[in-house]
């Protein structure tokens, strides 16, 4: 017996909603699998994040120990790894006096730094002029001459005249490109105390930078200190020995770097005052997580 007609047309629209909602529970569960993959990830992320915590830390404990354990035999820097559940670690540290000490160097060797990564003489000079004049308090009835050069800059603030706190205050120095100090900020530092660099961990740009090292004797230095003894160098220091020596500051920077399976990496980076014989054998001055490649040294 044939269907009435508005029969086979009550059937059409049920077919229809049908689909219309087939396709709708089929947007719903691309849309739950899409966010229960995305909150798998989340899930991941954090594990590593706080995985990269612990693991920090513990290296930051190694490395101390490292630096600690033989007394009056600090190394001036070192490396080791391990691994640690799914993670591997590589940890190293190198003493902070292996960079330029914003708050002690002298200004021949900041003009001498800047000139080397390529920046004109007498800019170079300014660079430093205006560095030291940001760390160098003011007497009672000086007048403070640097206070124009900063207005002269459209700065709305003037030279602290105290020392610089972080190295990143070094894009606060009026004169000095922003694209000069992102590229000098990795051998600047604040926590040394030392105005001499460390001659057997400094990187090759901070040791060209000392007055009286030309090209030839910079890898007479480089050669020596990989394999001479500590009396060779001290010998080939000669008259440069006010810019330079052997002993390590008490402040080390350690470098923690974290691999997962994943292939995800996290680098941490501490700076850490050596206090050996106290109730800590050290205590942290600076603590960066999530440290980009670019910035670490």
């Amino acid at each position: 017996m044939p269907y009435p007609r508005g029969d086979r047309g009550d059937k059409g629209f049920i077919i229809v909603a049908i689909l219309w909602i087939l396709a709708a529970l089929a947007t719903l569960s691309l849309i739950y699998s899409l966010s229960t993959r995305e909150a798998a990830l989340n899930f991941v992320s954090h594990d590593e994040r706080l995985q990269t915590e612990a693991l920090a830390e513990s290296g930051v404990e190694l490395a101390a120990y490292q630096l600690i354990k033989e007394p009056n035999q600090q190394p001036p820097q070192g490396s080791f790894s391990f691994r640690q559940g799914s993670a591997v670690v590589a940890v190293r540290f190198r003493c902070e006096n292996s960079l330029i000490d914003l708050n002690f160097a002298p200004k021949e060797v900041l003009a001498g730094f800047f000139t080397g990564i390529g920046a004109q003489p007498d800019d170079a000079l300014a660079f430093a002029d205006r560095i030291i004049a940001w760390r160098t308090p003011l007497r009672p009835g000086d007048t403070d001459s640097e206070a124009a050069v900063y207005a002269a800059a459209g700065k709305t603030y003037g030279p602290r005249h105290g020392a610089f706190e972080n190295p990143n205050e070094l894009g606060l120095v009026a004169g000095i490109p922003a694209a000069l100090v992102d590229r000098v900020l990795p051998y600047f530092t604040v926590y040394s105390g030392k105005s001499a660099v460390n001659v057997l961990a400094a990187p090759p740009s901070v040791l060209a930078a000392l007055p009286g090292i030309t090209p030839d004797r910079l890898a007479a230095l480089l050669d020596l200190r990989m394999s001479a003894s500590q009396d060779a160098l001290k010998a080939q220091l000669g008259g440069t020995q006010s810019y330079m020596t052997l002993d390590s500051s008490k402040a080390n920077r350690v470098t923690v770097d974290v691999q997962f399976p994943s292939g995800r990496h996290m680098a941490t980076q501490a700076i850490i005052f050596l206090t050996p014989g106290g109730n800590d054998p050290y205590r942290v001055l600076s603590w960066r997580s999530d440290v980009p490649n670019s910035d670490v040294n």
